[in-house]
């Protein structure tokens, strides 16, 4: 069955009474994957399930929720399902009312911390961010509090939480860490860390050796020290902080069964093979990590409280300006 996007809202208003009701027969998905990705967790999941077309619409997570919350004021949301970059949005949405609880069976191969207990959002993949490092530089660096030796002033990137949600999130699990804190981001601030942009920008910044290192989301570094990037990999012995792209229901969603068998697929073991495929760490212990990463057993992860962040997002923003500048 041909794949299609999400039509525009203006080709929605013009359409006539039937083909609205012909439409709200679909699986309408919302997501932040990239756009391969994107299509390829619908053909992946048209696949298993044939007679169920699924139309969808991609952007980043900011722009998407600008979207999605200016249809739902206006009453013309047709969103059934949100496949999202964070969990802090997540929460955001559920506690003002906008998603269903679905207890998936799938759950058993997933830590408890990993999704809503409730089952109202479930992670899909862990996007862990670590330290990068230029192959050539002289230090090497094993922990976060490393960085915040003399020997590296001057010397770090990393990616500002003013712009990114995988470095606010980073923010939020570093400092509600009682071994680091708000005091190791002054260290970073007082080593004249570089704090700017997304994870890209770091990229960018250590594989020319401009800042021998950096921290950075995990396959990104990986993939592209796998294509020949100068650059390598370092999961923090403190561990790593994590997004984990979940997926979650509408509350108003149409097809609420269609729904329940997409999340269902992505959570599967079939779901997290793609996963893998797709050079990500998958968030189901059944399957195992893609090639450049270590064992799963050697991947440590940070404590993270997803209704904390999203308290606390606001004033971490504002505390980390005055560090680094807005």
């Amino acid at each position: 069955m041909p794949m299609k996007k999400l039509l525009t809202l203006a080709g929605v208003a013009g359409l006539s009474l039937p083909m609205l009701a012909l439409a709200d027969e679909k699986l309408v998905l919302y997501t932040s994957q990239p756009n391969t990705d994107a299509q390829a967790t619908v053909d992946a999941f048209t696949q298993a399930y044939p007679d169920i077309e699924v139309e969808w619409v991609r952007d980043g997570t900011t722009k998407l929720m600008t979207r999605l919350r200016a249809e739902l004021e206006s009453g013309v949301s047709r969103a059934d399902l949100l496949l999202i970059a964070d969990t802090v949005t997540m929460e955001s949405l559920k506690q003002e009312g906008r998603l269903q609880p679905y207890l998936s069976p799938e759950r058993s191969h997933y830590d408890k911390t990993l999704y809503e207990h409730q089952g109202y959002y479930y992670g899909t993949k862990l996007i862990t961010t670590g330290i990068v490092r230029h192959v050539n530089a002289s230090e090497h660096p094993k922990s976060w509090a490393d960085l915040a030796g003399t020997q590296y002033k001057g010397q770090v990137a990393m990616p500002s939480p003013l712009y990114s949600g995988a470095a606010l999130i980073h923010l939020e699990t570093l400092t509600s860490n009682p071994d680091l804190g708000w005091a190791y981001y002054q260290s970073l601030a007082d080593n004249q860390t570089q704090a700017q942009g997304g994870n890209g920008g770091v990229l960018k910044a250590v594989a020319s050796g401009n800042k021998p290192y950096g921290a950075i989301v995990d396959f990104l570094a990986i993939r592209e020290a796998r294509k020949g990037s100068p650059i390598e990999f370092v999961f923090p012995k403190e561990g790593g902080s994590m997004v984990t792209e979940p997926v979650a229901i509408m509350k108003d969603a149409k097809n609420v069964d269609a729904a329940h068998k997409f999340v269902d697929f992505v959570l599967s073991k079939q779901g997290q093979e793609l996963v893998r495929s797709q050079g990500y760490l998958p968030a189901s212990d059944q399957v195992a990590p893609p090639e450049g990463f270590p064992p799963r057993s050697e991947i440590r992860l940070m404590a993270f409280d997803a209704v904390d962040a999203l308290k606390n997002a606001d004033a971490n923003k504002t505390r980390f300006s005055e560090l680094f500048g807005g």
